[in-house]
């Protein structure tokens, strides 16, 4: 399975890389929503994307939207990632068009719950 992490913290992508690729997934990354986009196009098989909501350039919610305005992308995973907690922040990413929504800061073992929530598991 292949998957993109948006994030405009090196940290953070550095933390999603490795459960990841952990969890069986090649892995490449973004840091901004415009550059996600770009390496949407590039890699053709993606099938998991998490994206952080607040991000210069293209923030998660534009992210997000424009993949949902693509009908070839409506086979991806969406999983929002961010430290916004508030209820309104979830319902306008679900609306938007994420599949999930993770809590910064999150653990290995959360990130693998969302994904059997989302049908994926292990790889």
């Amino acid at each position: 399975m292949h998957a993109l992490v948006v994030d405009d913290s090196e940290v953070t992508r550095l933390m999603l890389r490795y459960i990841l690729k952990s969890l069986g997934f090649e892995v490449i990354e973004a840091g901004d929503g415009r550059e996600g986009l770009a390496q949407l196009k590039r890699s053709g098989d993606t099938d998991l994307v998490l994206v952080d909501l607040f991000m210069p350039e293209m923030d998660g919610l534009e992210f997000v939207r424009e993949v949902r305005r693509q009908p070839s992308y409506d086979h991806i995973r969406l999983m929002m990632v961010t430290c916004a907690n508030e209820m309104e922040s979830v319902s306008t990413a679900l609306e938007a068009g994420a599949n999930e929504y993770l809590m910064k800061p999150f653990s290995q073992e959360m990130v693998l719950e969302k994904l059997q929530l989302l049908g994926i598991g292990r790889c």
